[in-house]
Order: C-alpha cells, then sequence, then structure tokens
C-alpha cells in the first residue's frame, strides 16, 4: 500500500482495494446483493436446472450487475472490472448462498432470501446516490441511479430465469424502497450531514420501510383494468367490444374457445 492510499484512508493491495471513496459501502452491497442473487437462482420459482457455474454466474449478475449499469449511465469504468475485490467477494458469497439456498427437509430459506434482498437494497441506492452527487447530477437523476443501482442486477436474473421482473410485478415495494432510501439521503446530504452519517440514516430509513412491507404485507396497488375487459383462461386480456358480436369460428381461430367435452 502507498503513502497516497494510506492517507486517503483507503485499505488493499494490488488491484484490490476495501476500502476509500466509498469503495467499502459498494462492497458490502455488491456482497449481499451477489448473496441475494445465488439464493434467487436456487429459489423454486427461478431455477431452471442451473449448473453450479451457472449459479455463482447469478450471483455475478446479482452482485455488480447494478452496479455495471450505474456507472457505465454516468460515463465511468464500472469499478467491478478496476477493483478484483467486488468478482472475488461476489464469487465468495454465491458460493455462500449455494449452500445455505436450503435448510433441512429441502425448504427453501425464504426467511434469509428475503432479508438479505432488504438488506442490501437500501446500500445500492444510496451508492446510486452518492454517485449522482458526486458527477454533479440533479436530484432528479440522483434518484433514478439510487433506482437503477439496486434493481438492474434483479431484472438481469429474472430475464435470465425466464420470470416477469420484479420491477414490473406486485411486490413489497421494492422499487419505492429504493427511490425513497435515496431521496433520504440526497436530502440529509443537501442539508449539509457529513457521509458518514448520512449513508447510516438513509439505510435504517429504507431497511425499516422494508422489513415493515415484508412483515405487515404492504404491496404496490394493481392496475385497474378497463371496463368491458375479459380475460381468457391463458391470461391474455381482451376488450369486450374486441369479441361482441363475433361468431363461434371467428372466436375458435382467436383461440376464445374450448370445444365442448363428450357428454
Amino acid at each position: 500500500m502507498t503513502a497516497t492510499q494510506w492517507a486517503m484512508g483507503a485499505v488493499g493491495f494490488g488491484s484490490f482495494e476495501f476500502t476509500g471513496g466509498g469503495t467499502f459501502i459498494n462492497l458490502v452491497a455488491a456482497t449481499t446483493n451477489a448473496l441475494n442473487g445465488a439464493l434467487l437462482a436456487r429459489r423454486p420459482d427461478h431455477y431452471k436446472n442451473f449448473t453450479v457455474v451457472g449459479i455463482l454466474l447469478m450471483a455475478l449478475l446479482g452482485g455488480i450487475g447494478g452496479g455495471v449499469s450505474r456507472d457505465i449511465m454516468v460515463g465511468r469504468v464500472p469499478a467491478a472490472l478496476t477493483n478484483s475485490s467486488y468478482v472475488v467477494l461476489c464469487l465468495l458469497a454465491g458460493l455462500i448462498g449455494y449452500h445455505l439456498a436450503y435448510s433441512e427437509g429441502q425448504l427453501f430459506r425464504e426467511g434469509l432470501f428475503q432479508f438479505v434482498t432488504s438488506f442490501a437494497l437500501p446500500w445500492y441506492a444510496i451508492v446510486g446516490a452518492q454517485t449522482g452527487a458526486d458527477v454533479g447530477l440533479p436530484v432528479v437523476g440522483s434518484l433514478v441511479l439510487a433506482v437503477v443501482g439496486p434493481t438492474a442486477g434483479r431484472f438481469l436474473i429474472d430475464v435470465s430465469c425466464g420470470v416477469p421482473p420484479k420491477q414490473f410485478v406486485r411486490g413489497e415495494w421494492f422499487v419505492a424502497v429504493a427511490a425513497l432510501t435515496g431521496a433520504v439521503w440526497i436530502a440529509l446530504d443537501q442539508a449539509g450531514l457529513p457521509r458518514g452519517a448520512s449513508a447510516p440514516l438513509a439505510f435504517l430509513v429504507g431497511f425499516a420501510v422494508r422489513l415493515a412491507a415484508l412483515y405487515r404485507g404492504w404491496e404496490e396497488p394493481l392496475a385497474t383494468e378497463p371496463a368491458g375487459v375479459y380475460r381468457h383462461d391463458d391470461g391474455r386480456p381482451l376488450l369486450g367490444r374486441k369479441i361482441a358480436g363475433k361468431s363461434v369460428r371467428e372466436l375458435r381461430l382467436l383461440g376464445l374457445t374450448v370445444e365442448p367435452h363428450d357428454r
């Protein structure tokens, strides 16, 4: 370690850095998201006969996907490519998640998965908001990064697993908690609070709201359907006026009729 690194409070060796310039919070966020990514890849609704390597890659997607997306959006070389700590710690977290995913009796550890999600989400949101402030983005731009950072990795995992991305389906205020955490940090930062204090406070707000949403069952409201909507058995919504007056043959061609069973 060089004298400059010591002076800046940076701790590391070679291409591995652990502190300095917000690195520690970034690593905490990436590592916990990687653990969450491995758990998610093993979750019954996501698992698709993945290999061990596949699960580790899912951990990498969860761990560095949000950070890489965030850094690219502000024109930076992603920190995960310049600091080897990210990849190594994410892979280690992936191995841990692989072994922790199931308890005795083959029950998925849903409680652990939800706790890790709740823990990682605010940290990555704070890092996103900090990045926006560091590059001089306005408040709205910083809020966008606060949402992209903690959610992009989950988006990549969901798409890779062939399930609807978490951002777009009903859940316990996933995107809203990220935005709330980022907004709290921005407000505290603009009020002049040191980052050593604003980050923990914003984390506590986001973490508390996320846990409360999980325990109380608070979920985003579903979109309202227009009047006259008809939902077919396979989930396709069709407005009533589009099927009104159609013959049996036309309905059959549209896949909207079922042949009667032989009596």
